[in-house]
């Protein structure tokens, strides 16, 4: 039976007088992938910023349990979190743009736990999983496209040799085929034995992804369940995933083509 690789409990956080996170509790099982879903302002980004310890960078506080391998880590510095094997890929990839590709790299390799013998066998993992920044490692990290500095700042989480990676929005701002190929990554990821906490606006994407979600709403958990079956829900699929209710809007149809003012602008268009 696996054990729970990330226990969160009772998870508040603010900024200042603003609530942003109210008594959040999740699981992320040793070996899973586990989405968050949301809007803009749910809280998923505040989240995984008081998870990874950095929450107090962006102003915020928090209070609640975080347990990582059976152990509380709520109390810890962020520095500390990466030790302990838990690394966050901010949203907007933000990258060093003026390092190169080489240097972006090595900075990620800062807090690993490992050697030299393991951080070479972790650039080169990396190098496997995206060739082109092995192509391009002279190169400044601000000349790539936005798909390649995201792999930039998922590969340099990487080099820290992380047992959890929390991924905020990968796909914001990618093209269809980029965002597939960054989704196909992080399931090569999670199949070399890394749990993955994934925060997304892409509900789709992030569905096919995990085996379990849950949806914020305000900052609170609204829902929450076996990813498959939340994406068959009707309330998903109309909210996150836009699949209209086809006999909710076959009764709408009907009842405007019986109201005369309604059918007259029908007329007009």
């Amino acid at each position: 039976m696996q054990g729970a690789a990330l226990t969160v409990r009772d998870l508040s956080a603010s900024y200042g007088p603003v609530r942003a996170l109210r008594s959040v509790s999740l699981d992320v099982p040793e070996g899973g992938v586990v989405t968050v879903l949301g809007g803009n302002g749910a809280g998923k980004s505040t989240l995984l910023r008081a998870i990874s310890r950095t929450l107090a960078f962006h102003g915020g506080s928090a209070t609640g349990t975080v347990q990582f391998d059976g152990k509380p880590v709520h109390a810890q510095g962020a520095d500390r979190i990466v030790a302990q094997g838990i690394c966050q890929v901010p949203e907007g990839r933000q990258v060093f743009a003026r390092m190169t590709v080489e240097d972006n790299l090595r900075a990620g390799a800062l807090g690993s736990r490992g050697d030299r013998g393991a951080k070479s066998a972790a650039l080169r993992r990396v190098h496997e999983l995206f060739p082109v920044l092995a192509d391009r490692a002279h190169q400044r990290a601000g000349l790539l496209s936005g798909g390649e500095q995201q792999m930039l700042a998922v590969g340099r989480a990487l080099m820290a040799e992380p047992k959890l990676l929390l991924l905020d929005e990968p796909s914001l701002g990618l093209a269809p085929m980029m965002a597939t190929r960054i989704a196909d990554t992080v399931r090569e990821i999670n199949s070399q034995g890394v749990s993955v906490l994934l925060v997304e606006q892409n509900a789709a994407l992030a569905l096919k992804l995990a085996t379990t979600a849950y949806v914020l709403e305000v900052g609170e958990v609204t829902l929450s369940g076996d990813a498959d079956e939340l994406a068959a829900s009707d309330e998903v699929r109309r909210r996150y995933l836009g699949v209209v209710d086809e006999d909710a809007a076959a009764d709408a149809s009907q009842a405007a083509a019986k109201h005369p003012v309604l059918a007259r602008w029908e007329d007009v268009r």
